[in-house]
């Protein structure tokens, strides 16, 4: 696996598509975050950023490939295999990226009483809970069960969507408990919400998996 996770993440950064993405990322979180602000509520903004973001990079991960090349990896490796490096390569980006966001949040946040071991505990939970829902919805709405581009876009559109919005999201869970915390005493884990992402993003990236094996 160690060798597929190399050769992933060489073809995303030598497609260069990976560009794109961040630079949305950079500034959503650029715009939305201001010096002085309550660093929990800006935790919370940054990790909610990492929902589309993620499910962005798995589309691209996992089409990252020519069909000549993505048949060879699958003869060798196994196509389970080839798209789990991708969802995992994708989700690691995404992490990189949510823990550039999240050290801005804190350098910018302003001064609330708050431990800031607490603070960046709680936003690290934050930020895994949204890439791992993020990871759900690309795994869920990209190849090999969602194959045209454009449908596979507004899908991810939508379940990005969803996740922010829906009461059963673990991406929302992680956010209003960031953002509930900061004007309360005490900074909880959101770890509820954690287990919950956990348990969605191995749910559909098994399934997405498994679809690949049957159909590659």
């Amino acid at each position: 696996m160690t060798a597929l996770l190399r050769y992933q993440a060489a073809l995303l950064l030598r497609s260069q598509r990976w560009i794109a993405p961040l630079v949305v990322y950079a500034g959503f979180v650029a715009v939305g975050i201001r010096p002085g602000d309550r660093a929990l509520d800006s935790l919370g903004y940054a990790a909610a950023g990492l929902v589309p973001q993620t499910a962005w990079l798995v589309r691209i991960c996992v089409s990252a490939e020519p069909p000549a090349a993505r048949a060879c990896a699958a003869a060798a490796a196994g196509p389970a295999r080839v798209h789990a490096a991708a969802l995992l390569t994708a989700l690691g980006g995404a992490l990189t990226a949510g823990a550039a966001g999240a050290a801005f949040a804190l350098l910018c946040g302003g001064p609330d009483g708050k431990p800031l071991a607490a603070t960046a505990a709680a936003g690290a939970v934050a930020v895994l809970v949204c890439a791992l829902t993020g990871a759900a919805v690309g795994a869920l709405c990209s190849r090999p069960l969602v194959r045209g581009r454009g449908l596979a876009v507004l899908a991810g559109g939508l379940g990005s969507l969803l996740a922010w919005v829906a009461a059963f999201s673990p991406a929302r869970g992680a956010v209003s408990a960031l953002v509930g915390a900061a004007r309360t005493d005490g900074v909880p884990l959101p770890l509820g919400a954690l287990a919950a992402a956990v348990l969605l993003a191995a749910a559909a990236g098994t399934s997405a998996c498994l679809v690949s094996a049957r159909r590659e």
